[in-house]
């Protein structure tokens, strides 16, 4: 799926996808609303990453965890959003 290696840490309200390349960190960020739903909230990528699908990477990590964990995705993040329109294929880890 990725070249690149993410860590998720999840909390009882939020949760946080961790990418670290090179000693810049990314991440993807979301609030938990239900068992059912969680809302990706904000995609933060540093300049040093920029172009390199970090960015894509975290979400391709929060659709495969959607399916695998049976929730739905509320894309308020911009980022997450453009993805979801990009990728339709994602349709069914979406909740829109």
């Amino acid at each position: 799926m990725s070249k690149f290696t993410i860590s998720h840490e999840e909390g009882e309200t939020k949760g946080r996808y961790v990418l670290v390349h090179n000693g810049a960190e990314a991440d993807l960020t979301y609030s938990i609303l239900s068992p059912q739903t969680r809302i990706a909230d904000h995609t933060g990528v540093p300049d040093a990453l920029r172009g390199t699908g970090a960015g894509l990477a975290l979400v391709e990590r929060l659709v495969a965890d959607a399916r695998a964990g049976g929730w739905k995705i509320v894309p308020l993040c911009p980022f997450a959003n453009a993805q979801r329109r990009r990728h339709p294929d994602w349709a069914d880890a979406f909740n829109v």
